[in-house]
């Protein structure tokens, strides 16, 4: 790996939390089509690998059956309709954008397994779709992390190797992903996915929060840079 020229996000869980509107339009879609509604408790361990994934485990079918086509359907209209009726920023994400921002040569772009059309919904109603140099989303590939293909496509939009790019996520199919790629790897353990679990995945780093992200980068830029994660 060589010295970060970009830090790519991931989305859910990582620069927001969004919990609360997930699974509102997971029960939606699962009252609408006949199934009951589900606790969060179930719904959100099961977030992190594309909208197909989550409606195809809810109802306990294989993807590809023409089933999950309306619960995903319904999912994705109903989402689009309420972007951020409980989603807030995570612990430091409008710190760690607006440092790297005034990095120096520093690009940033967004990796997410989330729908396309979801991720531009949230990001424009955040206002937020302009801080990002690139943006690969679900469904832009038929890939999805932890596979590396959405990373390197990314570091490609941004005209870098991939080596020089950092993956910043909460859940294992990011530092998956990162690991793959060829790519640095930061672990938010403030994020959806528990710990040690995350822990297991064995990222560069890991961290508290996003606002450690810029002092992160700028170690791995400069090896003289003091760090202080804790």
């Amino acid at each position: 790996m060589l010295p970060p020229k970009a830090v790519v996000f991931d989305l859910d869980g990582t620069l927001i939390d969004s919990r609360g509107d997930i699974v509102a339009a997971m029960n939606h879609a699962l009252i609408s089509t006949g199934s009951s509604p589900q606790p969060a408790s179930k719904i959100v361990p099961l977030v992190g690998n594309g909208t197909r994934s989550l409606c195809a485990r809810m109802v306990n079918l294989p993807e590809n059956d023409p089933e999950v086509d309306e619960l995903e359907r319904l999912f994705l209209d109903y989402y689009r309709a309420h972007p951020l009726d409980f989603t807030r920023w995570a612990p430091g994400a409008l710190q760690a954008l607006e440092d790297l921002s005034l990095m120096e040569d520093m690009l940033i772009g967004l990796c997410t397994n989330k729908h396309r059309s979801t991720t531009e919904t949230v990001l424009a109603t955040l206002g937020i779709e302009d801080r990002f140099a690139a943006v690969v989303a679900g469904g832009d590939l038929p890939e999805r992390k932890p596979d590396p293909a959405p990373l390197l496509l990314t570091a490609k939009l941004l005209g870098v190797d991939p080596g020089t790019v950092v993956m910043v996520g909460d859940g294992v199919q990011d530092v998956g992903c990162a690991r793959a790629a060829g790519a640095w790897s930061v672990a938010i353990e403030s994020g959806f996915t528990p710990g040690d679990e995350l822990m297991m995945a064995n990222p560069n780093v890991s961290i508290k929060d996003l606002s450690l992200v810029a002092a992160v980068v700028q170690r791995w830029r400069e090896p003289t840079t003091k760090l202080k994660l804790r």
